[in-house]
């Protein structure tokens, strides 16, 4: 698969919805994720993401317009010992809830579906990156309508072992904008990981639309002493 830029994949896009990234840092130091997400309308725009433990959550920036939390208030990012589970809903817990008990990551989403959010069927976007036995992996997840129809749900799970250092690989919820919105279709996309934690993270906020970008997560985790970097960025300050 031929890399593409990053930068100009979400400069070219003005509305990706909101998108995962997972891959190693170019001197193959870091496993790198990052997470982000965008908004049309004033109730998905009205977020912000704050620290929970080790992860992340979302939650109203004004609370008094928040008009339904169900599909936009969630943890997108929990840690449950050498995993760290990035997903764009409540799929979250449920990643965390049975990889707990002996599941994997792939029978724990299983059990999920698309959002219900007709007519959109926005797909549900799922990260997992394995530190397991001192190693180090990832894998991507979505599930989608098939083809607009709710009868069909069609699971992907694309994974990458030994990753190569500045390579990492992108998914998103939306091809582009549009009524109703276009489900993202084919693999993953190769990108490029370049920079520190501040350059990459600065490259991905200034590259998002700013009509419609609302936070932006990354997080570095070395992969030798297993400490994180995180840097967090919200429209709403």
């Amino acid at each position: 698969m031929k890399m593409v830029s990053l930068q100009q994949e979400l400069q070219q896009n003005s509305y990706p919805g909101r998108g995962i990234v997972l891959g190693c840092s170019p001197d193959g130091r870091y496993a790198v994720s990052a997470y982000f997400i965008m908004g049309r309308s004033e109730n998905s725009r009205n977020r912000v993401f704050v620290t929970d433990g080790d992860g992340i959550r979302t939650q109203a920036f004004d609370p008094s317009k928040m008009v339904d939390p169900s599909l936009i208030i969630y943890a997108p990012v929990r840690v449950l010992g050498d995993y760290t589970i990035v997903t764009n809903g409540d799929q979250t817990d449920t990643i965390y809830d049975l990889m707990k008990v002996g599941k994997t990551f792939e029978e724990s989403l299983r059990t999920r579906e698309f959002e219900p959010d007709a007519p959109n069927y926005t797909p549900r976007i799922s990260g997992l990156i394995d530190q397991t036995n001192h190693g180090f992996s990832y894998a991507l997840s979505i599930l989608k309508s098939a083809d607009g129809d709710p009868a069909s749900c069609q699971r992907y799970t694309f994974t990458y072992s030994n990753p190569r250092p500045g390579t990492g690989h992108f998914i998103h919820t939306y091809e582009n904008d549009g009524n109703p919105l276009p489900s993202f279709s084919g693999e993953p996309k190769k990108v490029e990981i370049s920079g520190d934690i501040d350059t990459f993270t600065t490259m991905l906020w200034k590259s998002l639309n700013a009509d419609n970008k609302v936070s932006l997560f990354v997080r570095y985790i070395d992969l030798k002493t297993n400490q994180a970097e995180t840097r967090l960025i919200n429209k709403n300050q």
